[in-house]
């Protein structure tokens, strides 16, 4: 099992920035990849962003491509979303995904992530 924990969620204003965090616990090893996905109020949970495991690869939603920029730090198994230049469209509670072991291409379908978190609450005032 894979225990996940976000942080940082805070009312921002639109223009603003944000970084929220997601530590992961629990049974961790080899490879692994690392995401976050946000669900609006109405709306379908969506892709946001993923990190593989050392950092080397990352990708993005395009909505948030150029603003939004996922780290790791593989040492505390804690993964990081930097927002810059927010919208009013980017409030959303942020979830952090953990999907174990490594495939060629990093996953945007929420199926494959095995371990949620709890998911912390953004929200961007204009």
């Amino acid at each position: 099992q894979v225990q996940l924990q976000e942080s940082g969620g805070r009312l921002v204003q639109a223009g603003g920035s944000l970084r929220l965090s997601c530590v992961a616990s629990g049974r961790i090893f080899g490879t692994y990849t690392m995401g976050w996905f946000r669900q609006a109020p109405g709306k379908e949970r969506e892709f946001v962003s993923a990190i593989r495991w050392g950092g080397y690869t990352s990708i993005y939603a395009d909505s948030v491509k150029d603003r939004f920029t996922i780290s790791s730090d593989n040492a505390r198994n804690t993964i990081y979303l930097q927002m810059n230049k927010m919208k009013d469209e980017d409030t959303a509670t942020y979830y952090c995904a953990f999907e174990p072991g490594s495939r060629v291409e990093l996953s945007r379908n929420e199926a494959d992530y095995d371990y949620w978190g709890r998911g912390t609450q953004v929200t961007v005032s204009s």
